[in-house]
């Protein structure tokens, strides 16, 4: 069988923290973690360039820090601590895996992780690295799909692959309404018009202004990933064009 030829040379891939959880209600899955990093290592060795941001909201969510009676800027610096807790887990599980890699944050933390440098995160990727981006902006108020847009267009990257629990764009959520209806074509217009719950505003009004375009799709179901790169149907597709 003739191997899979990827549409995309530089990807950034967008991981929820959520979607690491797997079955569980807190924390790290090691199966789901071991079944990522084997999809990743799988795309990678087909020569597409692979960055990725990490969500943290299978550890701490800054959005919740009402409930644990922490100010929203201590709760997202939390958080972004609990990015950085799942690009570690990662990184050491594609190191297992052979797939050599590189962390590096938005906040300084020189003995854990290299400091963001635009210019050495493309050099890590042009030398067949992965570069896995934790510490979201590395601000309060800013989450991290609008830090995957942000590093996407910062490293050239030809498209944003948001990789979460459900299998694309829907009128509804998912989870809740059996019925909502899921969109195989949205522009950014649109997203932006209906309110929909894809990703962060902010993060979808960065990407309409460089035409970015981003990919929605199911991170449970496997090969998905190897699917969205070489240009199989899945998810939902956001561009600027008309569907």
């Amino acid at each position: 069988m003739p191997e899979p030829r990827p549409r995309f040379t530089r990807i950034l891939l967008k991981l929820s923290g959520e979607a690491l959880m797997g079955n569980e209600s807190f924390g790290i899955d090691p199966s789901v973690l071991q079944d990522v990093a084997l999809e990743i290592s799988s795309v990678h060795k087909l020569g597409v360039e692979i960055a990725i941001v990490i969500g943290g909201g299978n550890i701490f969510r800054g959005l919740q820090s009402v409930g644990y009676g922490v100010g929203r800027v201590a709760a997202d610096h939390m958080g972004m601590l609990a990015t950085i807790i799942n690009a570690l887990a990662l990184g050491e599980a594609l190191q297992r895996l052979g797939t050599e890699n590189r962390i590096m944050t938005a906040i300084d933390m020189i003995k854990i992780a290299e400091p963001y440098i635009r210019g050495r995160a493309i050099s890590h990727l042009s030398k067949n690295r992965v570069v896995l981006f934790g510490g979201g902006t590395g601000n309060p108020y800013f989450t991290t799909d609008t830090a995957a847009a942000l590093r996407a267009m910062e490293i050239n990257a030809e498209i944003l692959m948001k990789a979460t629990r459900v299998d694309g764009v829907y009128d509804a959520d998912p989870e809740v309404e059996p019925s909502a209806k899921r969109f195989s074509r949205l522009t950014y217009g649109e997203v932006l018009k209906k309110n929909l719950k894809v990703m962060d505003l902010t993060g979808v009004s960065l990407a309409m202004g460089q035409g970015l375009p981003i990919l929605v799709f199911n991170l449970k179901k496997k090969q998905n990933i190897m699917k969205a790169v070489t240009g199989k149907k899945v998810g939902t597709l956001i561009t600027g064009e008309s569907p």
